[in-house]
């Protein structure tokens, strides 16, 4: 790895709270809850809330192209283009090798393949959607994001269930730092509010009733929610010859697993995570001022973060600022990162702490300042997003003001 820093020239996003990246972070620095009840739900499903996105995802879609596309691919197109348009980047042919693009995704195109389950099983239907294979692939919106603005680089899919995103993101750290790219368009998607996934998690019994309160004592779940962001990635000297706006520098990232039990959070693989990604910034635990919890609203989760937050950071951990800003936008799990990514940019450059919504009263067991229900004003320096997902795999990535 050089000592190259990473410059984030562009953000885009599509959320329950908002159709881009500047609607998504006015929402959730007012507080705004993306999460409501389902507008198309099941009978025979027992959840009846979720984080749906607030508009035509396909506005702008000519109709020859959405065949080709499932949700998850819209929303994440959507949301790249908005990152390439703020930062102003044109790929051109000469320069398309030294461009990438990596985005993580949760599930896939999961759409296309329930229609094709419910055509054939309940319709009698006798053949698949033509564009099922390619409709559905985890690496679907690479993909099309790299034919849409003609990128020749490192073109790949990352899958790591709710660390999805992170792991993209760092991922394309990565191919800065050792010389592989010199522009990365990272970031993470998905489209779960579909019966068959509500299906699988209503039987895990992870899901809120009617709010999620991440931290509070009367917490009782997560939301899931589809959404989509996507970041423009620029080796710093790169950026500043061609005169881009710098939002801020990407400054450190950390993976590592748990090698434990498939669901239940564990202590030592997302402390480490933290650990590797302030090592990798070489950014000291006091300089962090603000940390995107990965706060799902779940019992074992909040209290088990904050844990991971106070071993860390140490008596540190009573300065920092904390929120989880999926009580917002809910949990739209390989998307998630992403949308915490622009929280994280926009919180440092306006100096303001999103809030965490929904919060009753307090747990003992999660005893940090998570910015109850009204963001404040905060000098922020440094920001870290944690994600921590199923099958134990974290991914911690670190933002600095630029």
């Amino acid at each position: 790895m050089t000592d190259r820093r990473i410059a984030i020239t562009g953000l885009g996003c599509v959320s329950a709270v908002g159709m881009t990246a500047d609607e998504t972070w006015a929402g959730l620095k007012a507080g705004h809850c993306g999460i409501g009840p389902l507008t198309d739900r099941a009978e025979d499903l027992k959840v009846t809330i979720g984080g749906e996105i607030p508009g035509d995802i396909t506005e702008g879609f000519p109709p020859r192209q959405l065949p080709a596309l499932d949700p998850f691919t819209i929303i994440a197109l959507r949301a790249a283009r908005q990152a390439m348009a703020q930062a102003g980047l044109t790929v051109e042919e000469d320069f398309a090798t030294r461009v990438g693009c990596i985005i993580g995704v949760g599930y896939c195109g999961m759409h296309v393949v329930e229609e094709g389950y419910r055509n054939i099983f309940l319709h009698g239907g006798k053949r698949a959607h033509l564009m099922t294979v390619p409709r559905t692939m985890p690496v679907a919106p690479a993909g099309q994001i790299s034919m849409e603005f003609g990128i020749k680089g490192p073109v790949y899919g990352v899958t790591s269930a709710c660390a999805s995103a992170n792991h993209a993101i760092g991922a394309g750290y990565q191919a800065i730092k050792a010389g592989l790219a010199d522009v990365v368009v990272v970031g993470g998607t998905d489209s779960p509010l579909i019966w068959g996934i509500l299906k699988g998690w209503d039987a895990l019994r992870v899901l809120a009733a009617d709010a999620c309160r991440p931290f509070s004592l009367n917490r009782r779940g997560l939301a899931l929610a589809d959404g989509a962001g996507v970041a423009v990635l620029e080796r710093w000297d790169h950026a500043k010859a061609r005169g881009a706006t710098i939002l801020a520098e990407l400054a450190g990232a950390g993976m590592t697993a748990d090698a434990a039990d498939l669901v239940m959070p564990g202590i030592d693989g997302p402390s480490r995570a933290i650990e590797q990604c302030l090592q990798s910034g070489d950014i000291a635990v006091g300089d962090v001022d603000y940390v995107n919890a990965h706060g799902t609203g779940t019992k074992a989760n909040d209290s088990t973060e904050t844990r991971i937050i106070r071993k860390v950071f140490g008596g540190h951990a009573d300065d920092l600022a904390v929120s989880s800003t999926k009580s917002m936008h809910g949990h739209a799990l390989g998307g998630s990162g992403a949308i915490e990514l622009v929280a994280c940019v926009n919180a440092i450059n306006e100096g303001v702490v999103p809030p965490t919504v929904n919060y009753d009263e307090p747990d003992p067991d999660c005893d940090l300042d998570v910015t109850p229900n009204v963001m404040k004003k905060r000098e922020i320096d440094v920001a870290i997003s944690n994600s921590f997902a199923f099958g134990g795999t974290n991914a911690v990535i670190a933002v600095r003001k630029a």
